[in-house]
């Protein structure tokens, strides 16, 4: 086994993973698995610069990140970089920050490297027991951009579009510096035609309807899980592999476009980060089902984060 850590920069969150890998089995054991809601994407789409409270934040996660991976030991840290930091034209104080305090650059990867990543790492389970029909269609619903990726064993179509519940909810909910508490049905109706027209862009070069299994990834997808399943709690063992019906994904974002700040934050399980985000989230999720006619969603907690680690465990056997 290959101690190796990943860090995954979102345009919302910042995810570490360390963990103990067989590249050659493709067991992996989590050690530490941690988010933190850092914004680093606050304000881009608008400015298209990173804002110095928002690479505070960053950098004080890295800070805490930096901590973790030496006490665990890991061997080798690779540190990917996402839609934010792809935008921002002063993404080289980003990447100077990074360094300094994890000596690693991080990589600013493109959508199309981080739907490898992302189909990876939600598929290997699933591939090697071979529970469920394929093709593929993984969805990573980010911040910042919406990747999808259509493939059997390996990536068959790729595509990353500049869909995500930061950026939606920051080009279409906010009214005067802050959320709408709800949202008018105007604002709602944008934000629908925005994610048709991505998911139009989508289907110019990945076959989104030739899927026979949809898999949902990161916060937003999750968070929809965990309300579906009206859990006391976020628990990521009862999310990992959930499935939740097309109906049941209506319900919910329905109810998100309709409620006010303090219903969604009452949500038990709902991140205190995610309050502002989570409807546009689980819209563009919704959009997607509706698209491609999936009834229900396959819901992974393992994901980018994953793909990235294993990565790394990769070039380790191979001596880089």
């Amino acid at each position: 086994m290959t101690r190796v850590a990943a860090i995954d920069c979102g345009t919302n969150s910042i995810r570490l993973l360390v963990a103990d890998i067989d590249p050659a089995s493709g067991e992996l054991v989590d050690l530490d698995r941690r988010m933190t809601i850092v914004r680093l994407g606050q304000g881009v789409d608008r400015t298209g610069r990173l804002a110095p409270e928002a690479l505070e934040r960053t950098f004080a996660a890295c800070r805490d990140y930096a901590a973790i991976i030496k006490e665990h030991g890991a061997e080798r840290l690779r540190f990917v970089a996402t839609s934010a930091s792809r935008d921002a034209e002063n993404r080289d104080e980003f990447v100077r920050g990074v360094v300094a305090i994890l000596g690693v650059e991080p990589e600013v990867i493109t959508g199309d490297q981080e739907a490898e990543f992302s189909f990876t790492g939600a598929t290997k389970e699933l591939a090697e027991h071979d529970r469920l029909p394929k093709p593929y269609l993984v969805v990573d619903i980010g911040g910042g951009s919406t990747e999808f990726v259509v493939g059997e064993a390996h990536v068959r179509s790729a595509r990353s579009v500049d869909v995500g519940c930061v950026r939606m909810t920051e080009r279409h909910l906010v009214r005067d510096g802050a959320v709408s508490d709800p949202p008018s049905g105007e604002q709602v109706a944008a934000m629908r035609a925005d994610i048709e027209a991505a998911l139009d862009l989508a289907e110019e070069t990945v076959p989104l309807r030739e899927a026979r299994t949809l898999v949902g990834l990161a916060g937003s997808v999750t968070t929809v899980s965990a309300i579906a399943q009206d859990l006391p709690e976020y628990d990521s063992t009862r999310i990992h592999h959930s499935r939740i019906t097309v109906d049941r994904v209506r319900e919910i974002t329905d109810w998100l476009l309709r409620s006010t700040h303090a219903e969604r934050a009452a949500v038990p399980s709902m991140h205190p980060g995610r309050v502002d985000v989570i409807a546009a989230g689980a819209l563009v999720l919704l959009a997607i089902m509706e698209r491609i006619g999936a009834e229900e969603v396959v819901v992974s907690e393992h994901d980018i984060l994953d793909g990235i680690a294993f990565s790394v465990a990769q070039d380790a056997e191979r001596g880089r």
